[in-house]
Parts: C-alpha cells; structure tokens; sequence
C-alpha cells in the first residue's frame, strides 16, 4: 500500500467526544480515492459507485497526523477497485479500513464507459 497524503487533525474535524469525525475522514478517503483513481486511469471522468464495510478500527485526536494510503485491486471493464488505510503518520496504528471502493469511469453522457487500462498508468 502507497500512502499519498496526510492531514493535521484541527478542532473541526472532531466529533462531540472530541476524536476524528468519520465524516470527515470518509470525505478524506472519497477525495484521496478519486485523485488516485485518476491518476491510474489517466483519465478524470469518474464516479465512485460504491464502497464495503469501513471498518473503524480506532480513533485520532486534534493535533495527530494520519496518512492516507490507497492500493489497487482490480481494473474491471469500466470500472477500478482500491482498498484503503487510514492509519496514525507515526505509530501507524490502523484508524480506518476499506478493502473495496469501486470508481466507474463514465462517458459524457455520464453512463459507464470502458476506460481501456489494464494497469496502472502512473
């Protein structure tokens, strides 16, 4: 798994019990996700069609780096599936996991279309 990107935890990102807010991390994760996806494919004209279970494994607190890693499990047709980690920058305990995001590549009509890519273009 390749981590990519890294976020401060500020004040608001927390939740009531003053740790991350899912919310956030997850929008955190949609966004890391897509900007990877693109960068697979070579191509920006996608969709996320779906995501498993997320697993919140534990929690970070205001001040904690996390990175964000993403890893590629399988080119379909028209579609790529990632897996992602959200884990502490410095002791790398697992905060999130996430075995399967599916992205779809759409044409301009927004219906999925092949992407033609079999691996990853960078």
């Amino acid at each position: 798994m390749r981590f990519f990107s890294r976020k401060l935890i500020k004040p608001q990102d927390l939740n009531a019990h003053g740790t991350l807010f899912g919310g956030s991390v997850l929008a955190w994760i949609d966004e890391e996700a897509a900007i990877y996806v693109i960068c697979q494919l070579g191509k920006n004209n996608i969709a996320t069609k779906f995501m498993s279970e997320i697993d919140f494994v534990s929690s970070a607190q205001l001040g904690d780096i996390i990175e964000i890693g993403m890893e590629t499990v399988k080119f379909g047709t028209t579609s790529i599936t990632v897996k992602c980690e959200v884990r502490h920058k410095f002791t790398k305990e697992t905060i999130i996991r996430i075995d399967k995001i599916v992205f779809v590549h759409l044409d301009n009509q927004g219906r999925p279309t092949p992407h033609n890519i079999n691996k990853p273009v960078n």
